[in-house]
């Protein structure tokens, strides 16, 4: 036998190795060890909902090898219900095979998934159709062909009926393939027109099969995203689609809204805030992805607050401010690095439990009287003076333009705990 010798930086401290058979218990005792978590019994009073795809994600990427193992939907609906994580959601393929979609078999599945939520106490929030992965969407749902088409009209009107079934509140669109590789290849009018068609379809499916359950529609969400997996995208930004819910292509637009997702805004550099509150001034903001990343980079898809926890944090103030509390929807990849086990252990209880504490601290910051006080006297003013005169009304208000930077700064304290006494000693 060969025994191969490490080599020894010898500016390193000498470790000894982990053995694979005591990682996982390590892994749980620093999770514990971190503190801070709640009980599944809190977690279940939010409206978060956990995604079939992000907790069965391999790893895999354009350049990425998976680095776990698939996961079935049994597995992820028993730990979400451990981890206190009260709601599911999935695409129709993520459980049912393509070629068993409106089949006997679909509805076996169906059956089966239904019975996994019952026992584990979990609700399905929301369904969604894969109308992007497969090879006959290479040139989108709303393609030039006619039989791609209605094979997508299909999947919609399919992916309706699962929802009922599912007792679903929601069925969210992303037409990321909406678009094309090389200009001038299709005509974009006409292809936005296609694309109606297919959400007319879904309303008008919804409408019908409502009725037969005796349940509400579905609240239908349009998702953007700016790039990726097209090179130019027909409906890039959340203010695109709010334009194309009201172009007069739509026959029920009143049941259609958005799903922004944090990080599909940010990637564009838009800033997340600003968006939600158009979709809330327009009375669309239905469903909301949660996760973070980078700004004018690709979709990486990070655990809400690991990037960006003071920008979730006035997220989250607009949000608690306009009466919007959920579905939260934790729509992110758990890294290649973390390991099956880690993904139930770590990454999505701690994800989840990012997010209340910020809500929590959202929760301050609106009732924070510095804040409040600073907030009133800016919308308060100066004083009497002549408005016509420029110079005099700046000079009435120039002290108080101040308060913003205080705010921010204010903002900061609470977000690290300064507000409730926490300081270092120097």
């Amino acid at each position: 036998m060969v025994v191969r010798v490490r080599y020894h930086d010898p500016l390193d401290p000498i470790m000894n190795p982990i053995p694979p058979s005591a990682q996982a218990s390590l892994v749980e005792r620093l999770t514990s060890a971190c503190g801070g978590s709640y009980s599944p019994e809190v977690r279940r009073r939010y409206f978060i909902s956990g995604p079939q795809w992000a907790a069965a994600y391999e790893g895999q990427a354009l350049f990425h090898a998976p680095t776990r193992e698939p996961v079935g939907f049994e597995r992820v609906i028993e730990e979400y219900g451990k981890i206190g994580i009260a709601h599911w959601a999935t695409h129709d393929s993520d459980v049912i095979p393509t070629e068993a979609l409106g089949t006997d078999r679909q509805w076996e599945i169906v059956s089966r998934i239904k019975s996994a939520l019952a026992n584990n106490g979990l609700a399905c929030s929301m369904v969604t159709a894969e109308t992007f992965h497969h090879a006959v969407f290479a040139a989108s749902p709303a393609a030039e062909s006619p039989e791609v088409r209605e094979y997508g009209k299909f999947r919609l009107r399919n992916n309706i009926a699962i929802g009922h079934e599912l007792g679903a509140q929601y069925a969210v669109y992303w037409p990321g393939s909406l678009g094309y590789q090389i200009q001038g290849a299709i005509d974009e009018t006409q292809t936005l027109r296609w694309f109606a068609e297919g959400l007319n379809a879904a309303c008008e499916a919804d409408i019908e099969i409502a009725a037969r359950h005796g349940r509400p529609t579905l609240k239908h969400c349009m998702e953007a995203k700016p790039f990726e997996p097209q090179a130019e995208i027909l409906l890039p930004t959340s203010d695109a689609m709010l334009a194309f819910i009201n172009s007069g292509l739509l026959k029920h637009p009143e049941m259609v809204g958005l799903n922004p997702e944090y990080l599909h805004e940010l990637m564009w550099g838009a800033a997340v805030r600003a968006a939600l509150a158009r979709a809330l001034l327009c009375g669309k903001l239905f469903h909301f992805d949660i996760n973070d990343g980078y700004r004018l980079k690709h979709d990486v898809d990070i655990a809400v607050g690991l990037v960006n926890p003071l920008d979730w944090l006035n997220v989250l103030v607009l949000l608690r401010s306009h009466g919007f509390s959920g579905p939260f929807n934790l729509d992110y990849k758990p890294p290649r690095t973390t390991s099956n086990h880690g993904v139930f252990a770590v990454s999505f209880p701690t994800a989840v439990d990012r997010f209340i504490t910020l809500w929590e601290m959202a929760g301050d910051v609106i009732e924070d009287p510095v804040i409040k006080e600073a907030t009133d006297a800016l919308k308060a003013g100066g004083g009497p003076v002549d408005t016509l005169d420029a110079a005099a009304v700046f000079r009435a208000n120039k002290e108080l333009l101040s308060l913003h930077e205080l705010i921010a700064h204010r903002l900061f304290q609470i977000l690290i705990g300064a507000h409730r006494g926490r300081h270092y000693n120097i």
